[in-house]
């Protein structure tokens, strides 16, 4: 079989309706909208969700919570994901999206499924406790960066601490 010799099943492929055509198509006149009418008119019809004056189901129904309009949506890794590194190799944003772990343009956060037993330095927005601890029991760096790191600064900025012990 040659594609110049393929054709469609039968009854797969049925002609376009034309509408408003005149009256020897079946569809001229009143173009298959009857006659008068919301329907009939241009931009007719009503909005989605429309109950003919009924209340409507989303305001007949209970409003629970609030949506956070700060929230930061992180892109997940789990530690047994990192295991196809090198022993001693430094993990970040490039490096694994050059791996292909990662896709989207979010910030990375690492969790701890898995295990992990080469000494690596993980540099990515946020980590679990867990995944934090693991790292670096396996003889690793766990450091934050990007926003993440920024607003860590920025908490502790606000709080007073310094981290420098001059005195007056």
């Amino acid at each position: 079989m040659q594609l110049d010799s393929m054709k469609p099943a039968p009854g797969s492929r049925r002609p376009r309706k034309r509408i408003g055509r005149g009256p020897g198509s079946g569809h001229g006149k009143t173009a298959g909208k009857g006659h008068k009418g919301q329907n009939s008119r241009s931009g007719g019809g009503t909005t989605p969700g429309f109950e003919g004056g009924q209340m409507p189901l989303t305001r007949r129904l209970p409003k629970r919570g609030f949506t956070n309009p700060s929230r930061v949506e992180f892109e997940i890794l789990n530690l047994d994901s990192l295991e196809r590194f090198e022993a001693g190799a430094t993990v970040d944003d490039a490096a694994l999206r050059a791996a292909g772990l990662v896709t989207r343009r979010r910030p990375i956060k690492v969790l701890g499924g898995g295990t992990i037993d080469r000494a690596l330095t993980v540099r990515v927005a946020a980590f679990s406790g867990s995944a934090k601890e693991a790292i670096t029991r396996a003889g690793g760096k766990a450091e934050v960066v990007g926003q993440a790191a920024s607003s860590a600064v920025a908490d502790t900025a606000a709080s007073g601490d310094t981290g420098s012990s001059s005195e007056e």
